[in-house]
């Protein structure tokens, strides 16, 4: 299909500047191979690739790498000594003065930050102004199809099944006095996922207790703890098809292996679940009144209520993530404490929406994916508004 020089264009245009330069050297910068839908190739040399405004694209590249580039249009200059490089990098830029690129100021949103200081250097030494493409990467690597959608929505309505699977099946070896550990969850799960045509790169994560209070916590074989009755129980599952393009489904949900969820479960679940809906209420409220929303607000809403119940301390990461063909993708996150992501919530996109408390003894997280259209958010698959007691 290529790269499609016309939409670059037109966000380039609407964001006042004069052009977007792409470079890489050695693959450094994966967006800008994914943008420019670049073949494999040898490419062992500096390129830049400069898509201006308006008018057409200019190429520069090795003299002795001079197919660098063939599977992009525009005119090609060549270099071979560092002299010569500068000379034909200021020549391409030509008049240009603000050019973005794969850069963040102070590196505050480290997701889009592929360049190299001294290459941004390099790139300033002519003149031009460089500014962060984060917000141009956004369109072109976040936002989904058609077919995107409905692909993560039929993945959704699978894992919405397989995670209560996986839950009966923690509760029917309790009943039955069998052995099962967090790792064997995780296998159950994963044979499911063959079994409906879900893959996924890592993961699901499965955790008990004190286990659950990590939140990238991973069981293995000879890590994981058995899995017993008056267990607190916590499935991060993620996922997505086993076809090309495809996006991730990813939810948290809770469970208690007894018949009664005790107090001090059910009352840090709550406020889990008011940070989560505060969230998700801001972002469907804003995208339906048009207005823009960035994505450290989102963040601020859910961090509000946890701070004003105490547990402030107790919440250390970002409240959600951008969700792509890869589970965390390059769209805004939902962060105004690891980073401060200014970026807008646009249409088309899918974030994750998970706040969560991590105490000593247990952790609680609750999660939904939110997808934004022109009109209105919506969360896409089940909500999970109390801990499951699973003995019940």
């Amino acid at each position: 299909m290529g790269v499609n020089i016309e939409a670059i264009q037109k966000e380039l245009k609407a964001a006042k500047l004069d052009g977007w330069l792409f470079c890489d050297f050695r693959g450094r910068d994966p967006i800008a191979l994914r943008i420019l839908q670049l073949p494999e190739g040898m490419r062992t040399r500096r390129w830049f690739y400069f898509v201006p405004a308006k008018g057409s694209p200019k190429k520069l590249v090795h003299k002795i790498e001079t197919q660098a580039l063939a599977g992009v249009p525009g005119d090609t200059l060549y270099y071979s000594a560092q002299l010569e490089l500068r000379g034909n990098l200021k020549k391409m830029l030509g008049r240009a003065k603000k050019a973005a690129m794969q850069y963040s100021p102070k590196n505050e949103i480290p997701y889009v930050a592929m360049v190299d200081a001294g290459t941004i250097e390099l790139v300033k030494s002519t003149g031009v102004k460089v500014k962060s493409s984060a917000d141009l990467v956004q369109k072109f690597e976040a936002c989904w199809s058609k077919e995107q959608l409905e692909g993560h929505l039929a993945t959704g309505r699978a894992i919405d099944k397989i995670v209560p699977g996986a839950f009966a099946l923690a509760a029917r070896s309790v009943r039955e006095k069998k052995a099962l550990t967090e790792y064997d969850v995780k296998q159950w799960i994963l044979d499911r996922f063959a079994e409906e045509g879900i893959t996924t790169e890592e993961g699901p994560d499965v955790a008990v207790n004190r286990n659950a209070s990590d939140p990238h916590y991973a069981p293995t074989r000879e890590s994981a703890a058995p899995i017993k009755e008056g267990d607190l129980l916590l499935l991060d599952v993620w996922g997505k098809q086993k076809i090309a393009g495809s996006v991730y489904y990813d939810i948290t949900w809770v469970g208690y292996l007894g018949a009664e969820v005790p107090e001090k479960y059910a009352k840090i679940f709550k406020i889990v679940r008011e940070a989560r809906d505060a969230a998700v209420a801001l972002i469907q409220k804003s995208v339906k009144a048009g207005k823009p929303l960035q994505g450290w607000q989102v963040d601020q809403a859910a961090r509000r209520v946890i701070e004003k119940a105490g547990y402030g301390k107790y919440f250390f990461h970002r409240t959600g993530h951008n969700i792509g063909q890869t589970v965390h993708g390059n769209g805004v996150n939902m962060d105004g404490l690891e980073t401060h992501d200014a970026r807008h919530l646009i249409p088309g996109t899918c974030n994750s929406v998970e706040p969560g408390i991590y105490l000593p003894d247990f952790g609680i997280r609750s999660e939904v994916d939110v997808y934004i259209d022109e009109n209105e958010a919506r969360v896409t698959g089940a909500i999970q508004n109390e801990i499951l007691p699973l003995l019940a």
